[in-house]
């Protein structure tokens, strides 16, 4: 995937949604609202799985303003770490957050949680008025379809230790167990939406350390889960969807060393996904992905194999085979902070909508908002 040189970012503006503060903030979501607004959410505390102070924040950006609102809670499970929120709207504009609560202080015993509502105008909190747990059961099949995959794969490479082929096995015996495959499923980034009422919700497992699609053809009253999305660490997939239908994957690399963005591919609208495979742009942390109104795509990612000092957005005119343009959201000296987990939504008039975690310094955290005009990119 051939890149070209650097170009400066043609930000529309760039502000932070909160004054920094100390807290760990960390894994934002964003939506736009039928009446214009933008909602953002991120999970916010002392830590992360293991401080059970951690809840789910949220702030509204009102249509025409520059000014996010104060935050405020949008979930908090007593007692439990709650991580990763997503929020989107089904297709019938209903608003949908969900989110995981850390069960036992450990990501494999994760539980999905989702809230609704369809009262969310005002200036604070959504009224929430449904609220459940997703509860999903694998069945025999992700057993098969894990232990043919991990059969095809080639053999580890650099960075694996001797006894790597035994940590393959590992993986074989726990997808067999009933009770491993059915918890510990995790969110990251948004759904994308189908036709004939399908959503296809991207989730991923620290405990199997690959994905998973929670599948919706009721528009997000029930889900089933589709077969996984083996690999070697291939985790928290983004989707875009390319002219032919086929649905494309791109994920976070949590296995073999370089790290480097994985990929994978479906043609049955999610509910199988080849086996993933390494691109050629390195990565570091969690990607986004988006094929947007005009046929073009955007990337945006950590292209660095050291930290998260940078973080880049590409632009690909011909769905992800090469990438023009490269330019920069951030571009920091090593160990200059952290900019990482981004959320990327493109709103109605075609500009591009980016949150992610903004990590000065120890104890100067917030999450960035920047807005981005597609087109002063592609025409260059």
């Amino acid at each position: 995937m051939a890149q070209s040189g650097r170009l400066p970012t043609p930000k529309v503006s760039e502000t932070l949604i909160f004054p920094e503060q100390p807290d760990h903030t960390h894994g934002s979501s964003l939506v736009q609202l039928p009446n214009g607004d933008m909602l953002a959410a991120w999970f916010q505390g002392s830590g992360e799985r293991t401080a059970d102070d951690v809840r789910i924040m949220g702030a509204r950006l009102k249509k025409g303003t520059r000014q996010w609102s104060s935050p405020f809670l949008m979930a908090d499970t007593p007692h439990l770490p709650d991580c990763n929120p997503v929020l989107f709207l089904n297709h019938e504009k209903k608003l949908f957050l969900v989110w995981i609560a850390v069960q036992a202080n450990q990501w494999e015993q994760s539980i999905l949680r989702v809230r609704t509502a369809t009262n969310y105008g005002g200036d604070a909190a959504p009224a929430w008025d449904w609220q459940n747990n997703i509860l999903l059961k694998p069945d025999d099949a992700f057993a098969r379809e894990v232990k043919a995959r991990l059969d095809a794969l080639p053999e580890h490479g650099i960075g694996w230790a001797g006894y790597a082929p035994k940590y393959d096995n590992m993986i074989k015996e726990a997808s067999a167990d009933p009770a491993k495959r059915s918890i510990g499923w995790m969110t990251r980034i948004k759904p994308m939406l189908l036709e004939n009422r399908r959503i296809i919700l991207p989730l991923y497992s620290d405990g199997f350390n690959l994905s998973l699609m929670a599948i919706s053809d009721d528009d997000g009253a029930t889900w089933q889960p589709s077969l996984p999305l083996v690999g070697r660490g291939p985790i928290q997939p983004a989707l875009a969807r390319k002219k032919n239908g086929t649905l494309v994957a791109y994920l976070r690399d949590s296995g073999d060393w370089p790290p480097q963005v994985q990929t994978s591919e479906s043609t049955d609208n999610g509910q199988s996904w080849s086996a993933a495979t390494k691109t050629d742009i390195p990565n570091t942390a969690s990607v986004e992905l988006l094929a947007m109104q005009d046929g073009n795509w955007a990337f945006v990612g950590n292209d660095i194999h050291d930290g998260r000092y940078r973080l880049a957005l590409w632009m690909s005119d011909d769905e992800g085979k090469s990438w023009r343009w490269k330019t920069y959201l951030e571009d920091k000296a090593k160990d200059q902070g952290g900019y990482s987990y981004p959320c990327l939504i493109q709103s109605d008039d075609g500009l591009l909508h980016i949150t992610y975690s903004w990590h000065a310094e120890k104890n100067r955290k917030s999450i960035k908002y920047v807005v981005v005009n597609p087109k002063a990119i592609t025409a260059r």
